[in-house]
């Protein structure tokens, strides 16, 4: 046989038992995944969403102050 069909041979026999491997790993973290209600993310949940610190000067529209226009009265 050349050497290159026996490098086939074992590159395929290596990666058959890398595949073997990455499988007996993902089954033992998926069964254990699924017997909790918690999404692993980890953290306190918030609602709200963060302030932005905004440079001097810069404020958000819904921060604008508000003032009624008083119209001027009109002389005839």
């Amino acid at each position: 046989m050349s050497s290159l069909v026996i490098d086939l041979f074992l590159l395929g026999v290596a990666y058959i038992i890398m595949i073997y491997f990455v499988a007996t790993m993902t089954k033992k973290s998926l069964g254990r995944k699924n017997d909790r209600s918690d999404d692993g993310d980890g953290g306190i949940e918030t609602s709200t969403p963060p302030k932005i610190d905004l440079p001097p000067g810069v404020i958000w529209p819904s921060d604008s102050p508000t003032r009624k226009r008083t119209p001027e009265p009109v002389d005839y």
